[in-house]
């Protein structure tokens, strides 16, 4: 009910704890209580840095990336931050100027964002340079892909915009005819090689080339089921999961799917319903569901191995996976570590008083957290 009401006000709230009355009044929701329990882990602060103004106050999700000993990060207002993996220090920060709504990109050398009036920014790597922008049809509210040739965004049209990675030029668009109503994210695609897989409201995975933008292939993975417009979204907003050939899939109000990312075949699937991304260990495919429980699914058989309830309505982020741990982080700023074989509580730690909202990064055992106040932590278990 909660996230039904986000959709009627066009816009996710995590900040709000109230849902839609259908007299039309408000009906409190309360977040689980915190349970007690025995740590089995210490989490170890390895570095803790301040990375601008935070996320803002819109369902803002701005996820950090990765790549190789450079964290890339940014605020709601335009500034886009470099910092050494190792310890935090920043190595560069350019200041666009104006609202950023998607996360982080990031290419061979490049680091894209996204604005609130509809650009892509493309910046050098090694020290923010800006390179191109290209205004776009529309917002796009998750993080550009890249492969060494082309950028690919994704956007709340339902359009998948292909650029050259060089210069910014448009080089082909795709339209997946999304629904009137849908939730207020988008998926981030997959750009491989020669091929792009994404997700849209619509319930379908798409496969295109990248030389061409042509179909290669679509499949329906959940049906809307109910009467109302409101009962019958599916959108994905999750990233498609790619491993050994299966791209694994979880729309809202829908199903998770496994898919042979060769033929396109459903492989199997579970109800379930979700707007974050998934994570995968232990032979398990790990989903935050979005009433806030954990549940994991076997990766072959798809049988639910285990299900955490106790953060019911806690608004968790997508899963993050460190060591024999599955790690989630939840509305008011803490961290849950829970084990991979059975789902138990291992260890907590607070990372920020004003919630969290973005999706995390793990390297070399080590998981990177920014929070919705700007503070960015690296964290080890001991």
């Amino acid at each position: 009910m909660k996230q039904l009401c986000r959709v009627l006000l066009l816009t996710i709230s995590m900040l709000s704890m109230t849902a839609c009355g259908w007299w039309g009044g408000e009906v409190e929701i309360e977040p689980a209580e915190l349970v007690d329990f025995q740590a089995e882990k210490e989490v170890q602060v390895l570095w803790s840095s301040s990375v601008g103004s935070g996320l803002g106050e819109k369902f803002n999700k701005l996820s950090l990336a990765v790549n190789g000993e450079v964290i890339y990060a940014l605020d709601v207002d335009g500034k886009v931050f470099a910092v050494n993996r190792g310890d935090g220090k920043e190595i560069w920060k350019t200041d666009l100027d104006t609202p950023i709504l998607g996360g982080v990109g990031v290419g061979p050398n490049h680091v894209a964002v996204t604005t609130e009036s509809g650009e892509v920014v493309m910046l050098n790597a090694d020290d923010g340079a800006e390179m191109w922008r290209q205004q776009l049809s529309s917002e796009t509210l998750s993080p550009v892909q890249m492969n060494t040739d082309i950028a690919v965004a994704q956007l709340q049209n339902g359009k998948l915009v292909a650029m050259d990675i060089s210069t910014g030029k448009r080089l082909w668009s795709y339209d997946s005819q999304i629904p009137r109503l849908t939730l207020r994210g988008t998926s981030s695609p997959i750009v491989a090689s020669n091929v792009t897989i994404a997700g849209f409201a619509n319930g379908k995975l798409v496969a295109v080339r990248n030389d061409s933008g042509a179909e290669l292939w679509e499949r329906q993975v959940t049906v809307p089921e109910g009467k109302t417009e409101l009962e019958r979204l599916i959108d994905i907003d999750a990233r498609p999961l790619y491993i050994n050939g299966v791209i694994y899939i979880v729309s809202y109000q829908g199903r998770l799917v496994a898919v042979s990312a060769s033929d396109a075949q459903i492989l199997w699937s579970q109800k379930a319903s979700s707007y974050q991304s998934l994570a995968a260990g232990f032979g398990n495919i790990y989903v935050s569901q979005e009433n806030g429980f954990i549940e994991a699914f076997d990766q072959r058989s798809s049988a639910s191995v285990w299900r955490q309830t106790a953060l019911e309505n806690r608004q968790t982020t997508a899963p993050e996976v460190l060591g024999t741990t599955v790690a989630v982080g939840d509305f008011d700023g803490y961290l849950h570590f829970m084990s991979q074989v059975d789902g138990h509580f291992v260890a907590r730690y607070r990372v920020d008083s004003d919630g969290m909202r973005g999706d995390m990064a793990v390297v070399d055992d080590v998981l990177y957290v920014l929070g919705n106040s700007g503070r960015l932590v690296a964290l080890q278990l001991n």
